[in-house]
């Protein structure tokens, strides 16, 4: 079964290719990272698995769904941080975290106990009284990640999680997303810390020019494998073996 699924994705803004035959699956369990320079698409094929952005050509699937116009059963099992979080800035964090709960379907009598144990797990205590728009930057997106994981998804897309946080931030964050994984989610993150998707990833495919240009096995000198991809991908010379 897949849980997320993105094929031959192709998009374009004016005269500027986006996305140029993108294709990426994630299973039950798995976390794959997208990892590419700036405007390789990554970002544009996130919006695109989230449903805000509709492809020129191509597919995606969240639980086998579009998620352009995904049923409520299925938008329940998803979770996502895509751009802005989805937390009202005069909620309180644990008002956010609840909120999202609900949103997401978690039984009114087990709200409390699930907003408690993701804002522990992140630890925001010390904030969760704090009103949204009073957070710093690296809270702020922590509590993003609370509400978009408060109800356990089966489905989960990051892009750049960890991108404000401080160190212990980063390995609350990746914990959190090893975790759900290994409960069985399929996770989609996308970053441009390739030491740090070393340590979360299963798999990590290489974004660029809006393509994928093969997978990088996580491991030592990742870094410097992933510039060779990239230079291969500019000089059309084909990686040899798919994964690096």
């Amino acid at each position: 079964m897949t849980v997320l699924a993105l094929h031959d994705l192709r998009h374009r803004f004016g005269d500027r290719t986006a996305l140029a035959g993108l294709s990426v699956a994630v299973g039950p369990g798995e976390v794959v990272a997208l990892v590419g320079l700036n405007g390789a698409g990554k970002t544009t094929a996130l919006r695109v698995m989230t449903g805000r952005l509709r492809p020129a050509g191509g597919t995606a699937r969240v639980l086998g769904a579009d998620p352009a116009t995904l049923g409520p059963t299925a938008a329940r099992r998803f979770g996502h941080v895509v751009g802005a979080a989805l937390v009202s800035p005069d909620l309180t964090v644990t008002e956010n975290v609840r909120t999202a709960a609900l949103l997401h379907g978690v039984p009114r009598a087990d709200v409390a106990t699930a907003g408690s144990a993701v804002v522990q797990r992140l630890d925001l205590e010390p904030w969760a009284h704090a009103r949204a728009r009073t957070l710093s930057a690296g809270n702020a997106q922590r509590l993003g990640v609370a509400c978009a994981v408060v109800h356990g998804p089966s489905a989960l897309v990051l892009d750049e999680p960890t991108s404000a946080l401080d160190p212990r931030g980063v390995v609350l964050v990746r914990e959190l997303v090893r975790s759900l994984a290994d409960a069985g989610a399929g996770v989609l993150v996308s970053s441009h810390h390739l030491d740090e998707v070393a340590r979360v990833a299963d798999r990590v495919v290489v974004v660029h020019g809006g393509r994928d240009v093969g997978e990088l096995a996580p491991g030592p000198e990742m870094e410097r494998r992933f510039f060779a991809r990239v230079l291969e991908a500019d000089t059309d010379v084909p990686a040899p073996g798919g994964v690096a």
